[in-house]
């Protein structure tokens, strides 16, 4: 008996929509990751980027628990002595929430040689207009 190993020419990607109104940041993060990776097929491997690709929308309307939207931060650092820059979840939200959902799926990918190619299947909108209306099966 032989196991069957899955080629590359053997991976099929689908189309998901996911709905942010409403939905709790992390959890809805955790899941499109998941979908990102591949976990959800029966044939996930780790050494094939076997995912599919995901179609975020209405990013303006995700919630998050807590006081995070006050106490979260984020940093980034210029290199400069003097460089660290600070911006809370609120801030970051009200200057563009799609970048607040690529981080946190970002946070949930393993760090790996696949990472941006996964990165770059999400797509997310701010609102529920999106031009991949074609590619997601109902």
């Amino acid at each position: 008996m032989n196991t069957p190993s899955t080629k590359a020419s053997d991976i099929s990607r689908n189309w998901h929509l996911i709905d942010l109104k409403g939905q709790v940041l992390g959890r809805t993060a955790s899941q499109i990751a998941q979908l990102l990776v591949g976990k959800h097929k029966p044939n996930q491997h780790d050494n094939l980027d076997g995912g599919d690709y995901v179609v975020a929308i209405n990013s303006d309307l995700i919630k998050v628990t807590g006081n995070k939207l006050i106490n979260k931060k984020y940093y980034r650092h210029s290199g400069y002595p003097g460089g660290l820059k600070s911006a809370t979840l609120s801030e970051k939200m009200s200057k563009d929430s799609r970048k607040v959902i690529e981080l946190a799926v970002k946070g949930m990918l393993p760090k790996n040689k696949f990472q941006t190619n996964r990165l770059r299947r999400l797509k997310v909108f701010t609102d529920d207009q999106h031009p991949y209306q074609a590619q997601i099966k109902s």
